[in-house]
């Protein structure tokens, strides 16, 4: 049988995960990117040998979409908007947390935490990626798209389709931005 179990993060607490956020988020420029993406995906790689709680493996498959955002390289994020994903992933390539992993049921708690924060910042890119890859997995062969009278590449098809994502996910992020609180 299962339990459930709430956990209301108010104000006061939601400033104290932005200010440990925004630590990493400080080692980040120290760190090249490979190294950050490496740490991360490693950190990845452990856990899925380990059993991790439910809600924590599901926070754990947005942390790989943040990685493949960085490393898709048909994605090709422009810099500004990778560094902010770089920025959230940064947390997870730290080996000091917060709570240690090691600690039963609670050593992930506050990688979920942060995790689902981050995920709420970057849900406009988040959301840009997975339907880029949705878009690409049901696309068409790689010989080309008619278009019109001429023939178009995958490539081309894929660059007229990511700058359109891209664009809609800098608009929402501007839109949304007014409204709340920034993490990254």
């Amino acid at each position: 049988m299962g339990l459930r179990i709430s956990i209301d993060l108010d104000d006061d607490d939601l400033k104290h995960f932005r200010l440990i956020m925004r630590e990493a988020r400080k080692s980040a420029p120290g760190h090249r990117p490979e190294v950050i993406v490496d740490r991360a995906e490693s950190l990845l790689e452990d856990l899925s040998k380990d059993t991790v709680p439910r809600f924590v493996r599901e926070r754990l498959d947005k942390l790989e979409l943040m990685i493949g955002m960085l490393t898709d390289h048909e994605w090709r994020l422009p810099q500004r908007d990778s560094t902010r994903v770089l920025n959230a992933v940064a947390y997870f390539a730290d080996p000091e947390d917060l709570i240690p992993d090691h600690v039963p049921a609670l050593g992930f708690l506050d990688d979920a935490i942060i995790i689902e924060l981050v995920i709420r910042e970057l849900r406009h890119e988040i959301d840009a990626y997975i339907d880029f890859c949705d878009f690409r997995s049901a696309g068409p062969p790689r010989k080309g798209v008619k278009n019109r009278s001429k023939t178009v590449t995958r490539e081309e098809w894929l660059d007229k389709r990511r700058e359109a994502l891209q664009s809609r996910m800098r608009r929402r992020r501007g839109k949304s931005k007014r409204t709340s609180n920034r993490l990254l």
